[in-house]
């Protein structure tokens, strides 16, 4: 995909959050009913909190990675972690397994996950050799869950559009991101379709001239997919319909996920990475592995709770 659609918008004036940087930050999710924002450090093995009013960061230390979070009714987060699905009760700091890893957790582990507006948890999973492509996406209802992609390798981007109508998902190693159908009863996905895809990096090719590959996405009240660009240092806008709106560059080379939060939903809050980064790239770029947050114009939708 080139840049040629973008349009030309003022740069976002970008801050970190004043708490020490994670190795791979993701899944940063807005509880509104805490105004409060949650994220993970996945091989960090914390699960980390911000109150952005008291300027108050709390965490917990995890025994297995913790992948991705959703909110749930009455209190408390679904986590996905290596070793399954668990309920984690915040005010005691305690789990409860609901459903064992559906993988062999020495080769796979839960990746990228987010409810939908029927409190559906939709979460795939990286398969860690990357090659042959056996990683999957599922859906978690309540009661089972329910493999229902196959042929993946790093299971990522996960959004649905403003109507509820449309699961968007990347496969990262491919630099694709995908549309589905999604049915509002049941558990089950239309046919696949190319939403975006982005040029691969070559073997010679020099980061600098790399545009990167989709990570986790979010996606704003009109209905633009916003992603972050895995060591492209870019976080893209996408239309409706695929086309690249908006080219935020940002000062760290990898971006993981962002999301929105505030009050008003106008807070662009994004995770970053510093694992396995290069030492003169972390020294030119000390804010890798921190959550940055600025402010847009348009704001994003609410978080679903995972029922």
């Amino acid at each position: 995909m080139t840049l040629a659609a973008a349009t030309r918008q003022p740069a976002l004036q970008w801050q970190a959050l004043p708490v020490p940087p994670s190795l791979l930050g993701e899944s940063p999710v807005w509880h509104p009913d805490e105004a409060a924002l949650y994220w993970c450090d996945i091989p960090g093995k914390v699960l980390h909190r911000w109150h952005p009013a008291q300027a108050r960061h709390d965490q917990w230390p995890q025994d297995s990675e913790p992948a991705s979070i959703a909110p749930r009714p009455g209190g408390g987060l679904l986590l996905a972690r290596r070793d399954g699905l668990f309920h984690f009760d915040t005010s005691k700091g305690s789990l409860e397994l609901l459903c064992e890893p559906p993988y062999d957790p020495a080769q796979e582990r839960f990746n990228d996950g987010k409810a939908d507006a029927q409190g559906r948890f939709w979460v795939g999973t990286i398969y860690e050799p990357r090659k042959p492509p056996l990683a999957g996406l599922y859906c978690w209802a309540g009661r089972e869950l329910k493999r229902l992609l196959t042929d993946i390798t790093v299971s990522n981007g996960l959004a649905t559009s403003p109507d509820g109508q449309t699961l968007y998902r990347s496969d990262t190693t491919s630099h694709r991101i995908f549309a589905h159908a999604l049915h509002a009863t049941e558990t089950k996905l239309g046919p696949a379709r190319v939403f975006a895809e982005f040029d691969k990096r070559q073997p010679d090719q020099a980061l600098d001239s790399y545009g990167g590959r989709p990570d986790g996405a979010a996606v704003d009240s009109e209905g633009h997919y916003w992603v972050a660009m895995f060591e492209g240092q870019r976080l893209l806008r996408l239309s409706p319909s695929g086309a690249v709106v908006q080219d935020n560059p940002l000062p760290v080379r990898c971006p993981t996920m962002p999301c929105f939060g505030g009050p008003d939903l106008k807070t662009l809050y994004l995770t970053t990475a510093r694992q396995g980064r290069p030492a003169e790239e972390l020294t030119q770029q000390p804010l890798a592995g921190c959550v940055l947050s600025a402010r847009v114009d348009v704001a994003g939708l609410p978080v679903n709770f995972s029922r």
